[in-house]
């Protein structure tokens, strides 16, 4: 499962709408049938259109500044294992998306009127979406971008030629081309990555863009606040304040697996994270002290992800602090990744 949260971020003061984003948010939209459509939905209904949500969200933005974010995005990646056992994408991640919600609010430590935060004092709304093309910034792209450049040169070169401009053995080059194509490190269905191609396999996850105001529109309720979990004194009265994102993502990672019945493995697990970044010594003991089953499972997962499997100790008693600093860079790659980060 990988999970984020980001502020709006538009520009050194923040847009006054939601218009963009949510304009964004209708791209896999275009082009279909109105029985087609992914629209948005909330806690309590289906089928919103974009426009409500525009004027919902921008409608909920009392006493905030221009440089303070209106609303807040929430991006839910489950992995391929978790999407696997879904039986339908759009309905259970919509099911799965209203449980989280419960956990979100939740991981406030804040009260209103007296009272914890609940669902009903949070305005969002979500969008599943099915599709993800590689971006310019994906290790895939970028180790292509070598081959990418020789095979742009090389057809400037050619058009010259057919104009006249330049000398050469046109079939020659375009040999050369076709060698550089399936020479680049990174393929995906026998044809060269690039910018912009749609990524293979089930893609589905989730968008949320959430109000920074409750639902009342009089209460700020920041998922970014730097407080975890505190109380502070503010005009002589004990205040509660903060926002758990440990909390939140171990919420999310339980509420998924008891809502599909998924055996979670300690590769993939929001613990191994937090074990790899606080202790890697002890990080590595744990996958390695996996009972063999499990372990297997953990290896097929992290290999997956980059991690160099073959340079793994075998005994606990070679986890030298030299070694586990250079697996460390190999797993990290590894643990950043969709299919075992959050």
């Amino acid at each position: 499962m990988y999970i984020t949260i980001k502020a709006q971020k538009l520009g050194g003061n923040y847009s006054q709408s939601s218009a963009d984003f949510a304009e964004y948010l209708e791209k896999e939209n275009q082009g279909l049938e109105q029985e087609d459509l992914e629209l948005f939905f909330n806690q309590y209904g289906d089928e919103i259109e974009a426009k409500d949500v525009v004027k919902e969200i921008d409608g909920n933005t009392a006493k905030l500044k221009k440089k303070e974010p209106k609303f807040y995005s929430i991006t839910v990646s489950p992995s391929k294992y978790e999407l696997s056992k879904l039986k339908n994408n759009s309905e259970d991640l919509k099911k799965y998306t209203r449980a989280i919600m419960h956990d979100y609010a939740r991981s406030f430590n804040r009260e209103i009127n007296g009272k914890p935060i609940t669902v009903n004092d949070i305005k969002y709304f979500a969008k599943i979406e099915h599709q993800r093309t590689f971006k310019g910034t994906d290790k895939q792209v970028k180790e292509n971008q070598p081959f990418a450049s020789k095979i742009l040169q090389l057809k400037s070169d050619i058009r010259k030629m057919e104009n006249n401009q330049l000398d050469g053995n046109i079939m020659k080059m375009k040999s050369q081309i076709i060698k550089l194509e399936a020479e680049a490190p990174h393929q995906q269905n026998g044809k060269r990555i690039v910018q912009g191609m749609k990524k293979s396999g089930n893609q589905s996850h989730i968008h949320i863009i959430v109000s920074r105001k409750d639902a009342s529109n009089t209460v700020s309720l920041s998922p970014g606040s730097k407080y975890k979990a505190s109380e502070v004194m503010m005009n002589g009265k004990l205040v509660k304040r903060g926002f758990d994102r440990d909390s939140f993502f171990t919420k999310a990672e339980n509420t998924f697996d008891k809502t599909f019945g998924y055996k979670r493995n300690y590769a993939e697990s929001y613990k191994s994270k937090k074990d790899f970044i606080k202790n890697p010594k002890q990080y590595f003991i744990t996958l390695l002290g996996l009972p063999a089953s499990e372990k297997a499972i953990a290896f097929n997962i992290l290999s997956k992800s980059g991690f160099p499997i073959l340079s793994i100790p075998t005994s606990q008693t070679q986890m030298a602090l030299k070694t586990i600093r250079a697996l460390k860079r190999g797993v990290d790659v590894a643990i950043k990744s969709g299919s075992i980060g959050v």
